[in-house]
């Protein structure tokens, strides 16, 4: 195990651990929890954390059959997630042609710590086809023929670091609880409220944008 291997694997992690959908999740629990939200935004980042080690796990220790099968995954992830992005893009464009109402933001009242585990497990399986550095740091841990044991103990490692801005954040809003739910609020209030006016201009240009992303592979991988 060496210290090159350990420093690549941990910058995977942290450029991974910038998620949008855990910190988006953790803050709206802090914010709309119906029932303590702490322990609740806890559990969820907890449920996280499994799913990135139980994932890693599952494919490290079928290495035999996961080597080949890491390598076309990364590949096709490449091609999946630049065609979600680009659909999504596309997406927003086509709705940006007429004036609509934005969704308020909020929490339904069975969300509490016993269900935040499950959530927060399925969220991030959810997002993993996204995680390229996740499936990368697979790649690389294969490549270096560990032990099963180091090689757990690296994605456990992983795991953890994904985790820590979703801690950070949950730390911080718990010790400075007035503040951080005050400025939350304004964010939420101005993401849920009001009307996202129509634009032609910004609805062609997300389309244009939508269709380069989506075929950017294609051109990359020639």
């Amino acid at each position: 195990m060496s210290a090159a291997l350990l420093l690549a694997i941990a910058g995977l992690a942290v450029l991974d651990s910038f998620n949008p959908a855990t910190i988006v999740a953790v803050t709206l629990i802090l914010l709309a929890a119906p029932r303590r939200p702490g322990l609740t935004a806890l559990v969820t980042v907890l449920g996280a954390a499994l799913t990135v080690f139980a994932a890693g796990a599952a494919l490290y220790l079928g290495a035999g059959a996961a080597a080949g099968a890491v390598d076309g995954i990364v590949q096709g992830i490449r091609y999946v997630a630049f065609a979600a992005a680009g659909l999504v893009l596309v997406l927003s464009g086509i709705r940006r042609f007429r004036t609509r109402p934005r969704t308020p933001i909020a929490l339904p009242a069975w969300f509490t710590p016993w269900t935040a585990l499950p959530f927060g497990a399925l969220l991030t399986g959810a997002d993993l086809p996204n995680a390229f550095p996740y499936f990368i740091a697979i790649e690389r841990l294969l490549d270096a023929d560990l032990s099963p044991g180091e090689g757990l103990l690296i994605i456990a490692g992983y795991a953890v670091i994904y985790c820590l801005p979703c801690l950070v954040l949950l730390a911080v809003g718990l010790l400075a609880r007035r503040r951080t739910h005050a400025l939350l609020s304004r964010i939420t209030t101005r993401l849920g409220t009001g009307e996202v006016k129509a634009s032609p201009v910004v609805a062609v240009t997300l389309i244009l944008l939508g269709g380069l992303v989506a075929s950017l592979p294609f051109w990359l991988l020639k």
